[in-house]
């Protein structure tokens, strides 16, 4: 049962998203703030993205200030606190508000650790582990069968160990014979190299788990490397468990963190943030400056109506002469070495371990 909470007079909600190319990841996310509207009646719910998509967040605030929105109760629609909702969400907040003097925006936190998450998460994987052995005539049991939940990945360390500890919850929860995590980009293990690695320890079957609000070009690309895995080991059952879309225990969180900030509960963790504290291995930046570094890549996305994809996007529009041949606006993604033309008034962290075996190179290393 969804806790109901009574906001003050002229007070709205802000959701606010990363974005991404996929339509049918940018059609969720819309959804889910719909949902979050029916469940706070008589309140404007408005929504917006960092990048990649329209509505961008500005202009979702422009809609509740349209509404007679004075005060707005803004929370970041992201699963862990890392650079998006540590810096570029509020950094794009803070811009907005400083123009208007009669309009005022207190951020919540993020999902983070929440035991209605994790029951989410288990629904999602009891699901695929029971609808696995529907189809067999002699079952797997959960002894016998593998999880590996696969995060965002970050170069906030604190957000990478959070994902650890759900996949721990959920093992020992739901007793799986064993457990690892793995990432989907930025860190390490990246998913092809964990499962590789995973497919030594002998389970007769691997629940892949994206620990992922919506679909998209990384959930994609992680069903992708669960669809290799398959066919290099055929002896082994790979269970692809769906992410954790809206579903109910997520909505009922989404409102927890908007009634936190209207009792003064809104407490981030900061013990561990390496903005703050000196975390092993990233000591050069604490008290870095925070700001986004999204606004040139605002609403870029759009025209691609008419992709091959059909709104799936698998990342394909990144290449240029994908783009050529079927006649699609180019427009590359960001470059975190900056190796571009042109220059920003800010630079990405260096982070420490891009040259780990089992981990990417998509960020610079010292």
């Amino acid at each position: 049962m969804v806790k109901k909470i009574t906001l003050p007079p002229n007070t709205g909600v802000m959701l606010c998203g990363h974005g991404s190319r996929n339509k049918l990841a940018v059609d969720e996310f819309a959804n889910l703030a719909k949902r979050l509207q029916n469940l706070l009646p008589n309140v404007p719910v408005e929504y917006g993205y960092l990048e990649f998509a329209n509505p961008v967040i500005h202009l979702g605030l422009d809609k509740l200030r349209q509404q007679g929105v004075k005060n707005v109760l803004a929370i970041p629609g992201m699963l862990f606190a890392a650079g998006h909702a540590k810096n570029d969400i509020p950094s794009v907040l803070n811009t907005y508000a400083a123009k208007h003097d009669d309009f005022s925006i207190t951020y919540g936190r993020e999902l983070g650790i929440d035991l209605k998450m994790m029951r989410a998460a288990g629904d999602r994987i009891k699901s695929a582990h029971d609808e696995a052995n529907e189809k067999l005539a002699k079952k797997i049991s959960a002894h016998d069968s593998m999880l590996m939940l696969v995060g965002r990945g970050s170069s906030d360390v604190d957000a990478n160990s959070n994902v650890t500890k759900v996949m721990r919850n959920l093992w020992e929860g739901l007793g799986f014979g064993w457990g690892e995590t793995a990432y989907s980009g930025v860190t390490f293990p990246l998913v092809s190299p964990a499962l590789d690695r995973a497919v030594r320890l002998g389970f007769k079957r691997i629940i892949i788990f994206p620990y992922f609000l919506f679909t998209g070009v990384l959930v994609k690309r992680i069903y992708a490397a669960v669809d290799e895995a398959a066919k290099k080991y055929p002896e082994i059952e790979f269970v692809k468990a769906p992410y954790l879309s809206d579903h109910d225990l997520v909505l009922e969180t989404f409102i927890e963190r908007i009634d936190e900030i209207l009792h003064g509960q809104n407490l981030m963790n900061c013990s561990l943030c390496k903005y703050r504290e000196q975390v092993l291995g990233f000591e050069d930046e604490v008290g870095a400056k925070q700001e986004s570094h999204h606004h040139h890549v605002e609403g870029i996305g759009g025209g691609l109506e008419n992709c091959p994809c059909k709104g799936d996007c698998d990342a394909s529009c990144r290449d240029e002469e994908f783009c050529k041949k079927h006649n699609l606006p180019f427009t590359p993604l960001h470059s975190h070495d900056h190796g571009h033309e042109h220059s920003h008034d800010h630079h990405h962290p260096i982070y420490p371990h891009a040259d780990h075996p089992l981990g990417p190179v998509t960020l610079k290393k010292k």
